[in-house]
């Protein structure tokens, strides 16, 4: 897989235009599924049995703690080449509780960040929840809630999903909305799964619109799993995520991501088909770069050549945690992803 590369050099905590020689603070919003991070306890609420010594997958201590340190390892990683602060927001999926959440932001690689973190606990079947870390010096939380999503009858085996994370905040000085997505997954089979990813994307489509009504200028973040890619129709005609060419219509959000899919980028694979499903989505009031405030400057896919698996019938994607229920000691079965953000000094 090729990797993305950067058109211009970025220094450590600013960006110097030549043109110009203005100055630019950069920060880091990510997002990462982190492929199933479970503790070893036993949860009769939900369906975890296959993550407990006596599952099928032998699941025990060591494994979660080597899981905990590799996933600190990328985490530590993401971003810094722009700023050593690595991500201020990430968005998680695909964790079982704040139990993992709270072990895993106390890993010695990235402990002196010392990042906070919001979550709710959901009704999913398997029960993976997603959350919001965030580092204190960049972040604080205003408000934050979560928002059910009901699955449309036959769409999956399933009676329940993810619920999406709303977080309201102070990134610096700027109010800012973030979402975080983990919509129904493909299985079962794709058509019949989608409207399950449509009822999930209408829930948080309105709940952007209720912001919009109050704030039309509000900064909106939408970031996830959503397993559908930037063209799929949750995603482009339900949630309302395009290219700038469509952006004069009222109300759509920008999506950074359409053109590195159109060229063949992506954050998983299936059966040697790429994959975006790890989209980081933007309103348009990120856009406009004489703001006084941040302004997107660049999408990126995380996809350094530690995380790419090396052997056998996986080799080229992402290096997983499970060769099915044997432990690989990779990392996730997906690509972290980021945008750069950046503002103008001394405006």
């Amino acid at each position: 897989m090729q990797k993305h590369l950067l058109v211009l050099a970025i220094s450590i905590t600013c960006l110097s235009l030549n043109a110009q020689k203005k100055q630019y603070k950069s920060a880091i919003i990510g997002f990462y599924n982190l492929e199933n991070l479970f503790d070893t306890t036993d949860n009769t609420s939900i369906n975890d049995e296959e993550f407990l010594p006596s599952g099928i997958r032998n699941y025990n201590t060591a494994i979660y703690r080597d899981k905990l340190t590799k996933l600190a390892a990328v985490i530590a990683q993401i971003g810094t080449a722009h700023t050593p602060d690595g991500p201020a927001l990430l968005g998680i999926a695909e964790i079982e509780n704040d139990t993992v959440l709270n072990d895993l932001v106390k890993e010695p690689l990235i402990q002196k960040r010392n990042y906070q973190y919001v979550h709710y606990d959901s009704k999913d079947a398997r029960g993976v929840d997603v959350g919001l870390l965030y580092n204190p010096s960049y972040f604080s939380v205003l408000s934050s809630d979560k928002l059910f999503v009901s699955l449309p009858a036959g769409s999956k085996d399933a009676y329940y999903t993810r619920d999406i994370l709303w977080v309201k905040g102070k990134l610096i000085a700027e109010t800012i909305h973030v979402y975080v997505n983990h919509w129904p997954s493909r299985s079962g089979g794709e058509k019949r799964s989608e409207p399950g990813r449509i009822a999930a994307a209408t829930v948080c489509r309105k709940h952007i619109d209720s912001i919009l009504l109050k704030e039309p200028e509000a900064k909106i973040i939408v970031m996830g799993d959503l397993n559908d890619d930037p063209i799929n129709k949750s995603v482009e005609k339900v949630l309302r995520a395009v290219d700038k060419d469509q952006l004069h219509q009222q109300g759509t959000l920008f999506n950074p991501w359409l053109d590195l899919y159109k060229k063949g980028f992506g954050t998983l694979a299936y059966q040697d088909a790429w994959g975006l499903f790890d989209q980081i989505i933007v309103s348009k009031s990120w856009l406009d770069k004489e703001q006084n405030g941040f302004f997107l400057y660049q999408p990126q896919i995380f996809n350094e050549e530690f995380l790419v698996e090396n052997k056998g019938p996986y080799k080229g994607y992402p290096m997983r945690t499970w060769d099915g229920n044997s432990y690989r000691g990779g990392y996730s079965d997906h690509f972290p992803t980021y945008l750069l953000i950046i503002k103008q000094l001394g405006k």
